[in-house]
C-alpha cells in the first residue's frame, strides 16, 4: 500500500509534463489506453479473483466516473502544484461518509459528521487562496473528489455480486473506450490546445506509456494489498500519497506548498483519519 501511494504522484508528475505539450484531455485518454493494456495481462494472471461479469453495467458506470477524475486531477495539475491539487482531492474519503448516508444507508454518527465538517473547512483553507491564483481551476480536484467519492459507492455494492478485480478491470476497459469515442468525436476542437500525440516527440509516447504501467502497477499492488490486510487498517496509508506528491513536486517542478495550503491540509488529514478510527472502531 505505502509502495502504491508514493508511485502514484510518479505518474502524476509525468502527466504533468505532458500536458505542457498534449491537451489534458489527450493525456487522460491515453494514460487509460495504457492503464487498460497493461491491466489485462495482469488481469489474466489474477484470474481466479476475476468473479462476476467483467463488462457489467456497473463498470460501465465506474468507467464513466474514473474518466472524469482522471480528466479533472489531469486538468488541474496543468495549472497547479500537484501537492495542493492532491490535498484538496483528499476530501473524497469526507464527501464519501456524508453519501453514504442517502445512498447506502450507512448514516454516519455525529462524531463523524463533526469531523467531516472540519476536513471540509480545511479544503476551504487551501481552495481558497488557490482560487484567487489559479481560478475555477482550484475547484476541478474537488470535482474528482465527488466522482471517486460515488465511485466507491458503486464499487461497494457491486462487489457484492461480483469481485472487485473484475469491476475494476471492466471500468479501465470501459473508461479507455469511452475516452476514444469522446476524442473521436470531439477531437478537433480538443487538439486545438496544443499538438496531438501522433505530432508530440517520442520521449512523450513513451512517457505516457509509462504512466500507464504506472498506474497499472500501483492499481495491482493496492489490490494485493486489500486482499491480505482489512480496508480499515490500510485505508489511511493512502494520505502518504500527499507526501509522495509533495517531494515529487518539488524534486521535479521545485514547487512546495505555503503555510495556508500546509495548514489546510493538515485539517484534511486529521479529520479523514478520524473518520478512519470511528469506521474501524463501529465495526470491530
Amino acid at each position: 500500500m505505502v509502495a502504491a501511494t508514493l508511485l502514484l504522484p510518479v505518474g502524476d508528475a509525468i502527466s504533468k509534463i505532458l500536458t505542457g505539450i498534449v491537451p489534458p484531455f489527450e493525456v487522460t485518454m491515453w494514460r487509460t489506453v495504457m492503464q487498460a493494456v497493461f491491466l489485462i495481462p495482469v488481469a489474466l494472471v489474477f484470474r481466479r479473483q476475476l468473479t462476476g461479469s467483467v463488462l457489467s453495467w456497473p463498470a460501465l458506470a465506474s468507467g464513466a466516473l474514473i474518466s472524469v477524475v482522471m480528466f479533472c486531477l489531469i486538468s488541474a495539475f496543468q495549472q497547479m502544484p500537484i501537492a495542493t491539487a492532491i490535498a484538496i482531492f483528499f476530501v473524497e474519503p469526507l464527501l464519501l461518509t456524508l453519501l453514504a448516508g442517502p445512498l447506502l444507508n450507512e448514516v454516519p454518527g455525529r462524531r463523524r459528521l463533526i469531523a467531516v465538517g472540519v476536513g471540509l473547512i480545511g479544503a476551504l483553507i487551501v481552495i481558497r487562496p488557490n482560487f484567487s491564483v489559479f481560478g475555477p481551476v482550484a475547484l476541478l480536484p474537488l470535482g474528482a473528489a465527488l466522482a471517486f467519492a460515488l465511485n466507491m459507492i458503486l464499487l461497494r455494492s457491486a462487489t457484492r455480486t461480483r469481485s472487485a478485480l473484475s469491476v475494476q478491470l471492466g471500468a479501465t476497459i470501459f473508461a479507455a473506450a469511452m475516452l476514444l469515442a469522446a476524442h473521436a468525436g470531439a477531437g478537433f476542437f480538443l487538439e486545438r490546445e496544443g499538438v496531438s500525440f501522433i505530432e508530440a516527440p517520442e520521449w512523450a509516447q513513451l512517457s505516457v506509456v509509462a504512466a500507464g504501467a504506472l498506474a497499472a502497477l500501483s492499481f495491482v499492488l493496492i489490490t494485493v494489498a486489500f486482499s491480505k490486510a482489512e480496508a480499515g487498517l490500510l485505508a489511511p496509508f493512502q494520505y502518504l500519497e500527499i507526501v509522495g506528491a509533495t517531494l515529487v513536486g518539488y524534486v521535479i517542478f521545485g514547487d512546495l506548498p505555503d503555510a495556508m495550503t500546509w495548514l489546510g491540509t493538515g485539517i484534511i488529514l486529521a479529520s479523514g483519519l478520524y473518520v478512519f478510527h470511528r469506521e474501524r472502531h463501529a465495526h470491530d
